[in-house]
């Protein structure tokens, strides 16, 4: 086939590809919104056209078109993405992933970014913050890579070695980082006391075995002594939503713990929304608490913490959340290829948004900023914030 035999076949196909898909995805769309669309794609298709027969070298046809299903994919959320024949076929086989990682949860912001570094893994014993850009994984820049691929240039063998480049907040020099992989392994549940009257619970990933432990810690440590409790999930952000939700059960006697909803039904400004809602017989942790959140509690954590704080069961001691609380699935395309697509957003019990809004802190205390490379500070601020708030209460009870 030649160049122009090529162009031409692209500038008739390409309003139709892009049409399909962006049709299959919109559903019972308005005319209106339709209308729109056409106008869209018209405009795409002149841009192709112009980039085609003017660009100063003749233009790679395939490269041109996965850029931009690419672009269209990713320009919804940091969790959506474009897959290639060869990562559906990857999913589709249920193979899964190599079983060692980093422990690192990743967002996208121009290059991958680091949402958190789970408790103990390599990338937390290296440093890595919430906020840190990942502008290289083994030399390859992360520019154009989605966070769907950048999860699987982390994974590897245990044992194996990978290379990222890092850069922390505004510094001009980059980080070589070398880490060696380790079979990905969920962080306990831990707690311990804080004095001889406040328990403290680390949830640093929500797992299947979360709410029991956290169940058998918090009463374990009513038997030390405790009367109120602080539960920490700044920086987790691994674990399945369902698992946050089964946490919050603990917690909560009665009333909506979230809602989740997909795609708003034609003739409708909102879309119908699932309520989840808690049950007495499950809430058998009840002494005063204060939780403590971060830019980097994210997921599960966050509507455990949505769960919580709009039952009024806690305040938030911390820093505004990220805001990614979804699922995804995977949508087929032609040619084998395909979309992981958001299709489902979760909702805090008062009805707000979670997923691109985060949760704001009754309570803001920003974690200090630390040079990459340097020690962590002794101190502790949020915490000492939400000790002396929980303690505050305690006061407030006894009299």
């Amino acid at each position: 086939m030649t160049f122009k035999t090529r162009l031409s076949v692209l500038l008739v196909s390409t309003p139709v590809l892009a049409f399909v898909l962006i049709g299959g995805l919109m559903g019972n769309a308005s005319a209106r919104t339709d209308d729109q669309a056409f106008s869209h794609l018209r405009v795409f298709q002149d841009v192709v056209s112009l980039v085609m027969s003017n660009y100063v070298e003749e233009v790679k046809v395939d490269k041109v078109m996965e850029g931009a299903m690419r672009g269209l994919a990713e320009g919804l959320d940091p969790d959506s993405a474009y897959l290639t024949a060869q990562q559906v076929r990857e999913i589709e086989s249920g193979a899964g992933v190599p079983e060692g990682d980093l422990g690192i949860e990743l967002t996208r912001q121009y290059y991958l970014r680091v949402i958190a570094a789970r408790d103990g893994s390599p990338a937390a014993q290296a440093g890595l913050q919430t906020g840190d850009y990942v502008r290289a994984i083994d030399g390859k820049s992360t520019r154009d890579l989605s966070v769907f691929e950048g999860r699987r240039l982390l994974r590897g063998a245990p044992g194996s070695k990978v290379s990222l480049t890092i850069i922390r907040g505004n510094a001009a020099d980059p980080h070589d980082v070398s880490l060696v992989r380790e079979k990905a392994t969920a962080a306990p549940v831990t707690a311990k006391m804080l004095g001889t009257d406040v328990g403290y619970i680390r949830i640093p990933a929500f797992t299947a075995a979360t709410a029991g432990d956290v169940k058998r810690q918090a009463a374990e440590l009513a038997s030390a002594g405790a009367t109120a409790l602080l539960v920490d999930v700044r920086r987790t952000a691994e674990g399945e939503i369902a698992h946050g939700i089964a946490t919050a059960r603990l917690f909560v006697k009665a009333g909506t713990l979230a809602s989740k909803a997909g795609r708003a039904r034609e003739g409708r400004k909102e879309p119908e929304k699932e309520p989840i809602v808690a049950t007495a017989a499950d809430a058998v942790i009840d002494l005063p608490m204060q939780l403590l959140v971060s830019a980097g509690t994210s997921g599960a954590a966050e509507v455990f913490a949505a769960a919580l704080d709009g039952n009024k069961r806690t305040d938030l001691i911390g820093e505004h959340t990220i805001g990614r609380a979804a699922e995804q699935k995977l949508v087929k395309l032609f040619e084998n290829r395909g979309l992981w697509l958001t299709h489902l957003r979760y909702y805090a019990p008062g009805g707000e948004l979670i997923h691109g809004a985060g949760l704001k802190p009754d309570v803001p205390v920003d974690e200090p900023d630390v040079e990459f490379g340097a020690k962590l500070p002794e101190s502790d601020p949020m915490l000492e914030a939400a000790l002396a708030r929980v303690r505050a209460g305690n006061a407030m009870i006894s009299r």
